[in-house]
């Protein structure tokens, strides 16, 4: 039974899939089984036939489609030449995560569950569809669909007799151990913050080190939202791409913040340490240098201004040597403390970094060692590209809303991202944003005479902008554009750019502008007056139609 592994595979776009896989993952060791947590894609997919216990967690993006890191194992798990028995040893389960105010809910995990069974997979239970949309989130049904997971794997493989299951109250390993390097080892040569120079085309795991060139604000000062066109300049890194696709930005924590975290579990920013996992077969986190600062730890990695999960609370219980700040803790990660920790955190959007400070007696107990099982890393951020490569060549522009909004909380929150980003003032110094392109969801058509209906209100004029500029570069007319904002005067985004193409007759422009006058005017509402026009492109002239928002 010790021997006994248990494969937990997590299909994961904005980190809940990944953080209940890894609470699957804790449940396990508690039970004395062996267990990986990995990504669907970073799995041995040749391996699976030989897997005899998998537990599958899946979100569902977008409009039913599987996560960035589950593509390859989706494409090779529905290749028609997979023999019907091949997986007739495998016992597994599926736990789906998704929101019930789409029409394709949970629509992975279900495809996932029959595909499956059509290869001869045993299901241990009915395939779990957790819900965005309950009052209590997907815990709802992934607490009790928990329950009954376990009471069938112990059923298959019992506890050897003399071993109970490791009480919650007690700590597990971490998944690292930090080794602090002597003050004086020498310093390595290359800069930490450099990511390297890519190989091949820059991804998640190589991004290009690409210099800010312009950071222009594109909203009147007077306009409440900051709204930002910032170019890159990507000469030398081999990206290329076209309209419709994405950049991806890794973004860092403010200074401010990061000099904050340190001075609350008393931290050294410049000490050096080496991280070694704790069991062998553990990978490390490939974006952290090896050795690596506290400070290049704190600023590119732990993502201290996330919300905080249920899980974190779980854990951080486990540090508390107050007995006020620790019942708190245990109240907000149980299963009865959903709706209080839901007002306390996820209402008003506050921090992981403000939640350390409600509980500071807890926050200096905690060991250096969890920081790593505590925090999530820094996700990437996505933005359209709103420029052509034809039209720019060597050069990324994308338009950026800068978040900034009021809670409860005293203090506004903001975005990491974007405040990070309208921070870079190249007339200040070299600012390097880590980034890479992705394929977007929008194609445009390959047929010239084809016209293209586009409708982008605010920053969803952003791919529009990429569209137009490559298909005026390619002699294209039959563009037309709807466009919305607030008012001419303050964010009307790239006017005179939009005004010069009609001119030369390569664009046909209708805005609405919402609250320069009385009634409010939207774009609908120009589809609508001009629903003539609209109607003639697509009967007689085939044109697509596209909607960013």
């Amino acid at each position: 039974m010790a021997e006994q592994g248990l494969l937990v595979l997590f299909g994961s776009q904005t980190g809940t899939a990944q953080d209940t896989a890894e609470r699957v993952g804790r449940e396990a060791k508690r039970r004395h089984l062996r267990c990986r947590v990995e990504a669907l894609d970073s799995c041995d997919l040749a391996n699976l036939i030989h897997e005899p216990l998998v537990v599958f967690v899946c979100a569902t993006t977008g409009q039913g489609d599987p996560p960035d890191n589950m593509k390859m194992f989706w494409r090779f798990l529905f290749r028609k030449n997979l023999p019907a028995g091949s997986l007739c040893q495998l016992d597994y389960a599926v736990l789906g995560l998704g929101d019930s105010s789409y029409p394709k809910f949970n629509f992975v995990a279900k495809k996932l569950h029959k595909r499956l069974l059509q290869l001869g997979g045993n299901p241990l239970l009915p395939v779990a569809l957790g819900d965005d949309q309950h009052d209590l989130g997907p815990d709802a049904v992934v607490d009790p669909w928990l329950v009954a997971l376990w009471d069938k794997i112990l059923a298959l493989y019992p506890l050897p007799p003399g071993l109970e299951i490791i009480n919650p109250d007690v700590r597990l390993p971490p998944k690292y151990t930090l080794h602090y390097l002597p003050e004086d080892s020498p310093q390595p040569e290359s800069d930490l913050l450099q990511p390297a120079a890519p190989r091949a085309a820059p991804c998640e795991l190589h991004p290009f080190a690409a210099r800010v060139v312009s950071n222009r604000r594109v909203t009147a000062q007077s306009h409440f939202q900051d709204v930002r066109l910032i170019e890159f300049d990507i000469a030398g890194s081999g990206i290329t791409f076209s309209a419709g696709d994405v950049v991806m930005i890794q973004p860092q924590n403010c200074l401010e913040d990061v000099q904050q975290f340190c001075q609350l579990l008393r931290l050294e920013p410049h000490r050096r340490f080496v991280l070694e996992p704790t069991e062998p077969g553990t990978s490390l986190p490939p974006l952290l240098p090896q050795p690596c600062t506290i400070q290049y730890l704190v600023t590119h990695y732990l993502d201290i201004s996330c919300v905080p999960r249920r899980s974190f609370f779980e854990l951080l219980a486990c540090f508390s040597t107050n007995e006020l700040e620790r019942e708190k803790l245990q109240e907000f990660s149980s299963a009865q403390g959903q709706e209080e920790l839901y007002s306390y955190c996820n209402r008003p959007r506050r921090t992981t970094l403000e939640v350390m400070w409600d509980f500071p007696h807890t926050t200096c107990a905690i060991p250096a060692d969890y920081l790593l099982d505590l925090i999530p890393c820094i996700r990437p951020r996505a933005f359209s590209i709103a420029s052509s490569i034809l039209a720019l060549p060597e050069r990324i522009q994308i338009l950026v809303a800068v978040v900034r909004y009021k809670t409860r909380l005293s203090k506004p929150r903001r975005g990491l991202c974007s405040t990070w980003l309208a921070s870079l003032n190249p007339e200040q110094g070299d600012f390097q944003v880590p980034l890479w392109v992705k394929k977007g969801g929008m194609k445009f058509p390959a047929d010239p005479a084809t016209p293209v209906i586009m409708i982008g209100p605010g920053t969803g004029v952003a791919p529009f902008r990429a569209a137009v500029q490559e298909r005026v570069a390619l002699g294209r007319r039959g563009n037309c554009l709807f466009f919305g904002c607030r008012h001419k005067s303050k964010d009307f985004y790239c006017q005179t750019e939009w005004e010069e193409l009609v001119t030369k007759g390569f664009l046909t422009l209708f805005t609405a502008f919402s609250r320069d006058q009385e009634e409010k005017v939207y774009v609908q509402h120009r589809i609508r007056e001009n629903g003539r026009l609209v109607w003639e492109l697509l009967s007689s002239e085939n044109a697509h139609v596209y909607l960013a928002g």
